[in-house]
């Protein structure tokens, strides 16, 4: 048996693991395992377990169905009861980034995203606070917004593109709150949870809160409030070097990066029975490894890719999955954006020597990223194989996060990038960039084309002094603007994710059904409209973009001129 670590966590025998857990996850009373591990308790957790162990004894550690049914009824309310509908005092009708849309119809669209705020607004009911021990639920302060759909609390990742979002509505004061849960969290915990539920504190998520505050400064100038919160943005990143950190020898020379990785087995609650039944298909020393790597995956908000499967044994299973053993690039992109930020904060605030030590920080990580991460000749950064020693050079648009984040010193990387593109042929899909060009069933891979991949490539492109560059991101962003503003227009909602195999439909795969809301979806098209509203439309769909015409065309005003508007 594996002697991983498990990690004690509040109300942890109902909602993080143990028989109670085991017995109705198993049992699959829900469609969605994440439905029972969000339903509230009614009375204290120490009661709730006496009578459940008291039952299972009763009947040998296998309570009949029906009962196991009676019992959750009767000791456990309905899912979302310790949330209520919160509409954000700062929101306001008409904010300004609406008047820069020259499109008629996708002005109009706009402003049906800016009122889905209200809808995606949550506040804690005071029993949260009260009797904490009878929620999953993380008490938090201030209101949010969620993503929508089965994730009715807040997520890390997610909620960088939502307050984008929010900061172009003028909703200053709800991203500020925002930040301040997140920053309570690091001081309670130590680092963000992936969710605002206590199952999620075995781990983290894509590290932004570095990159949020910025942000939220950029349109606010509150110093006050950098300087209040410093040392927690600090500490967030201390989370990453001390436990997420490894070492990679190449050409005689050790770099340190970092990885995702969750050192605690068991299945994950909110996917329990799913895991389980996975686990059941290896050999029973294996199992704990697996269920950690399945929750490194879900750390790293790809869950699940091929990207962690490819380089193993079986990288055409989930069971085969091995997050940890691959040092991503849009990890190591984002701390070394975050160690940047950090160092930009402290000279701001007269701290000389914390803004030399996070320069140095991410020097060390820019020349790490070259040495391990970077291909010359391909022209992009890779994934790189801890295991097999060398990089996973398969498409993802996370090859590209270092444009985005600014963290290459070649001045020439956005042509390579460019060429990048073109090479794996990725400019001829119409409807969105594709996650991967695997098609595995997994939500993050083919056909599905998500909402903070294109603003990755997007916005890496339009910083890049390229005319060609810019020309191209302004396509791929019209491109985004039509599959989201067609599929609303058919189905009056946005989504989680899309399928850009047949003309662009709500995406598919993985876990769960498709979720409609939806946060970051909404944040990122208010971003591109925000940027390109001038010329964006919302008329037919483009041609596609062959690579030979960015090859042959050198002028920006001819590249698309063979494309009906």
């Amino acid at each position: 048996m594996s002697t991983r670590k498990r990690q004690p966590c509040m109300r942890s025998e109902i909602y993080c693991h143990g028989e109670l857990l085991h017995q109705v996850q198993m049992a699959k009373l829900y469609q969605d395992d994440k439905q029972f591990v969000d339903m509230p308790l009614s009375i204290a957790p120490e009661q709730v377990l006496q009578t459940f162990n008291e039952l299972s004894r009763d009947h040998n550690h296998s309570i009949p169905r029906e009962q196991l049914q009676a019992f959750v009824q009767e000791h456990f309310q309905a899912k979302g009861q310790e949330l209520q509908p919160w509409t954000p005092a700062d929101w306001k009708d008409s904010p300004q980034f609406l008047q820069k849309i020259s499109d008629a119809k996708l002005r109009v669209w706009a402003g049906q995203l800016h009122q889905l705020w209200k809808k995606l607004g949550k506040k804690m009911k005071p029993e949260v606070l009260s009797h904490p021990e009878r929620f999953s639920l993380i008490y938090s302060e201030h209101p949010f917004i969620v993503p929508g759909g089965r994730f009715v609390e807040f997520y890390y990742w997610d909620s960088y593109w939502v307050m984008e979002g929010l900061l172009l509505s003028e909703m200053a004061e709800t991203v500020k709150g925002m930040l301040q849960n997140f920053l309570d969290l690091v001081k309670t915990y130590g680092h963000v949870p992936n969710g605002g539920r206590v199952y999620y504190l075995q781990r983290s998520q894509p590290p932004l809160l570095t990159l949020m505050m910025d942000c939220y400064l950029t349109h606010t100038n509150d110093t006050t409030f950098l300087q209040e919160n410093i040392e927690m943005l600090a500490l967030e990143l201390d989370f990453w070097t001390k436990n997420r950190t490894v070492s990679v020898s190449l050409d005689g020379k050790n770099y340190l990066l970092n990885r995702y990785y969750v050192p605690y087995g068991g299945p994950r609650p909110e996917s329990y029975s799913k895991d389980a039944e996975l686990a059941d298909t290896l050999p029973e020393g294996d199992r704990e490894a697996l269920w950690a790597e399945l929750k490194a995956g879900a750390e790293s908000g790809w869950d699940f890719s091929s990207r962690w499967l490819i380089g193993g044994p079986n990288p055409n299973s989930l069971s085969g999955i091995r997050t940890s053993k691959l040092v991503p690039v849009d990890l190591n992109a984002f701390l070394c954006q975050a160690e940047e930020l950090m160092s930009k904060f402290y000279s701001r605030l007269g701290n000389d020597s914390q803004a030399t030590k996070y320069r140095t920080l991410r020097a060390q990580r820019l020349a790490a990223l070259n040495a391990v991460l970077w291909d010359e000749e391909t022209g992009a950064w890779f994934d790189y194989d801890l295991e097999n020693k060398k990089k996973n050079q398969e498409f993802y648009p996370s090859n590209l996060t270092p444009l985005w984040a600014g963290c290459f010193s070649d001045p020439g990387v956005a042509d390579k990038a460019l060429k990048y593109l073109e090479d794996n042929r990725i400019l001829t899909y119409q409807y969105g960039i594709p996650t991967s060009l695997q098609k595995t069933g997994q939500q993050w891979d083919f056909p599905n084309a998500w909402a903070p991949l294109q603003d990755l490539v997007i916005r890496g492109l339009a910083k890049a002094p390229l005319p060609r560059a810019q020309e191209v991101a302004f396509q791929l962003a019209q491109n985004w603007i039509r599959t989201n503003f067609d599929v609303y227009s058919q189905k009056s909602a946005m989504y989680e994710k899309y399928d850009i195999s047949n003309g662009g439909q709500p995406g598919g795969g993985g876990e769960y059904e498709v979720q409609e809301g939806f946060g970051w979806t909404n944040g990122v098209v208010l971003m591109l409209l925000d940027r390109y509203g001038d010329r964006l439309t919302s008329g037919a769909q483009l041609a596609f973009l062959e690579p030979h015409c960015l090859v042959a065309v050198l002028l920006p005003s001819l590249l698309f001129s063979f494309l009906p508007w």
